[in-house]
């Protein structure tokens, strides 16, 4: 039995493996093949019609019974797991501990506190109360497997809807030239990366419509299965609907489509934007509160000798106080990780900061050092140990040799990246001017090759001119429309290497290809990038308000660290040195210590500096520039606290 992407039932009931959309990841391993035969009934169950319904609005390799299968096979490896980790910890807990707990719960519940319950062995408690939580987490496996269904739907709609009005605009240019459903849906489902899930689903239509013979059937397949309900489901149909009424139906349809899409874009973009501000107004809340709660645990340390005792096993090296300020550190770290992965999910896909891969030659590698920030990372490396090597041979601290060998790193990095987007700016910014520029040529009856040739010697587009050079060489290499003018457009998006330029002029080569008319091509291609180029300032204004904050936040936190080291931390070293019998009051001498209290201060300011300039990195341009503002803020902290002689 060999199950893949689809099952199907025979005539005896059971179930056979049947080829899907993803044929070549049909071969499963022994681990796979063992889970399916353990496992796969529990797909029949009725408890698992919702997640079914839930499978099939996302985009998981694995068919149905595979991935319960696999879920079922780590719920009881969770079992396993937590049954053994219960057991061990209840037999290794003190006696008195365990009846304490126990007779704290015993005496917490009504009813119960009035029975008298007898005494039970370690063991058989310890069992007990182990076969209880792995049964436990066994079930929440299972429904955290559910969720994940939930959770992929959810994005894999988010996707589409955020989507989906590009590819609509790209359909209705496309239907300038041909009538063709299945050659437009191919071009849209070719463009993966301008138009994400969305050109999923074009794929799958196209994979159902060669399954079933009709891509009629293949539409409507797609618009049952599909997460999104409200948007693509309704376009499918209608689109199947006015695609058989003929092509000027089509095109009419397709323009009032886009018109809507884009209105309905916008008012999701304004949610979003209100919900970026919860964002940053939590993300000031649970930065600035563990701070101060780092002072309050100094300050109460002070009449509290409780918080100098040894924390729990397996931090009894630390004292309690030690345990919370640490963990408040590594709480930062979290909620700036969080933060800036959400500013990331949030930002939308065709507005997100150019990708530009590694070179995998050495010569390309070291002649674009200063221009991709992915070659720079690669070549500062090597920084990270030579700083750190030689820091610590000047016997700096650990956490500042850690802390200057990542700005030795992030900072140059960082660096690149802003000369790189300021670069990619300004290509934007004159691809704008240059289609304009070609579109009143193509409008006076040129031939597009003779346009761009125009172009290039008679504008000048300065970041973009040796782009658009060596595209109008490459398309007057002939006179014909074929593949060398389609070949010249593509090497000059991926020269250019932005998202806008993929976006508009992978719409001239995409309808071009399909013989649309030249002329009504560069119209709706002004109009297209124009609003692309607005939407683009516009996003960054907006996001330049969450950079703000992320830097004010860490200011913040930096002036109130040093105010507190300044003018408290002393003044209770005093108090605490204070010990007046016969007043009752009786103080720990060690309680506040400058020197060790400044240090704990100074980790969790730091923390919080990395935190904060990963929050503005993200909203700022993507991963590059969080490590440049996070190495930034790293460097201001050290350089202030270092020269308060408070490290």
């Amino acid at each position: 039995m060999n199950p893949t992407s689809d099952t199907k039932r025979t005539k005896t009931g059971q179930k056979s493996p049947a080829s899907g959309d993803h044929s070549g990841k049909n071969a499963l391993g022994i681990l796979d093949r063992a889970l399916y035969a353990l496992f796969s009934r529990h797909a029949d169950h009725t408890r698992h019609d919702r997640d079914r319904k839930r499978y099939r609005a996302t985009d998981v390799n694995a068919s149905f019974d595979v991935f319960l299968s696999r879920t079922y096979g780590l719920s009881w490896a969770v079992f396993l797991a937590t049954f053994c980790w219960a057991f061990l910890v209840t037999v290794a807990v003190p006696e008195s501990v365990l009846a304490g707990m126990a007779s704290f719960f015993h005496d917490g519940l009504p009813v119960l506190d009035r029975i008298r319950v007898p005494n039970v062995p370690r063991t058989h408690a310890a069992t007990g109360l182990a076969v209880v939580c792995a049964t436990l987490g066994k079930r929440t496996t299972v429904w955290f497997g559910g969720l994940y269904l939930g959770w992929s739907a959810s994005a894999r709609r988010s996707n589409i809807e955020r989507t989906l009005p590009g590819a609509v605009r790209y359909l209705r240019a496309l239907s300038s030239g041909s009538d063709d459903k299945i050659a437009m849906l191919r071009k849209v489902a070719d463009r993966e990366e301008s138009y994400g899930d969305t050109a999923v689903a074009f794929r799958k239509v196209l994979n159902k419509a060669a399954l079933t013979g009709s891509v009629e059937d293949g539409l409507r397949i797609v618009a049952r299965d599909t997460p999104s309900r409200d948007v693509l489901a309704p376009f499918l149909l209608k689109f199947r609907e006015h695609a058989e009424q003929g092509p000027d139906a089509l095109e009419q349809y397709l323009q009032m489509e886009s018109r809507m899409l884009s209105n309905r874009q916008s008012r999701t973009r304004q949610q979003a934007q209100g919900f970026l501000e919860l964002i940053a107004e939590m993300f000031i809340v649970l930065l600035v509160i563990p701070a101060l709660l780092v002072i309050v645990l100094t300050v109460m340390s002070v009449l509290s000798p409780g918080l100098a005792t040894a924390a729990p096993p397996p931090f009894g090296w630390l004292s309690v106080r030690a345990l919370i300020i640490y963990s408040s550190g590594a709480f930062i770290l979290v909620v700036g990780a969080g933060a800036a992965a959400v500013m990331s999910s949030l930002r939308p896909a065709d507005q997100s900061a150019p990708r530009h891969p590694r070179s995998t030659q050495v010569s390309e590698l070291l002649k674009t050092i200063l221009v991709n920030p992915a070659n720079t990372a690669v070549l500062a490396v090597p920084l990270i140990f030579c700083v750190g090597g030689l820091l610590w041979m000047l016997d700096y601290a650990l956490v500042d040799t850690i802390l200057l060998s990542y700005v030795a790193f992030a900072l140059p990095v960082g660096l690149v990246s802003v000369r790189r987007s300021r670069i990619d700016d300004a290509k934007d910014r004159e691809i704008k001017d240059f289609v304009h520029a070609v579109s009143a040529h193509v409008g006076l009856g040129r031939p597009f090759s003779k346009a761009v040739h125009r172009v290039a010697r008679d504008v000048d587009l300065g970041a973009l001119q040796s782009d658009v050079t060596d595209l109008a060489f490459n398309a007057n290499l002939t006179t014909r429309n074929g593949d060398l003018r389609r070949d010249a457009l593509t090497r000059f998006v991926e020269n250019v290497g932005t998202p806008l330029a993929d976006q508009t002029i992978g719409l001239v080569t995409g309808t071009l290809d399909v013989g649309g008319d030249t002329e009504t091509v560069f119209d709706t291609l002004q109009v297209e990038i124009g609003r692309l180029y607005h939407q683009k300032k516009a996003l960054r204004s907006n996001m330049l308000v969450y950079v703000v904050v992320g830097w004010t936040t860490a200011l913040l936190i930096i002036g109130i660290m040093i105010a507190v080291n300044a003018y408290v931390l002393d003044s209770f070293s005093q108090l605490s040195a204070v010990s007046n019998s016969n007043a009752g009051l009786a103080l720990d001498p060690n309680a506040v210590q400058p020197a060790r209290d400044r240090h704990r201060f100074y980790v969790v300011t730091q923390t919080t500096m990395l935190a904060c300039g990963w929050f503005a990195g993200y909203a700022s341009r993507g991963f590059y520039e969080a490590l440049l503002h996070s190495a930034a803020l790293v460097a201001v902290a050290y350089f202030i606290f270092a020269g308060a002689g408070m490290i």
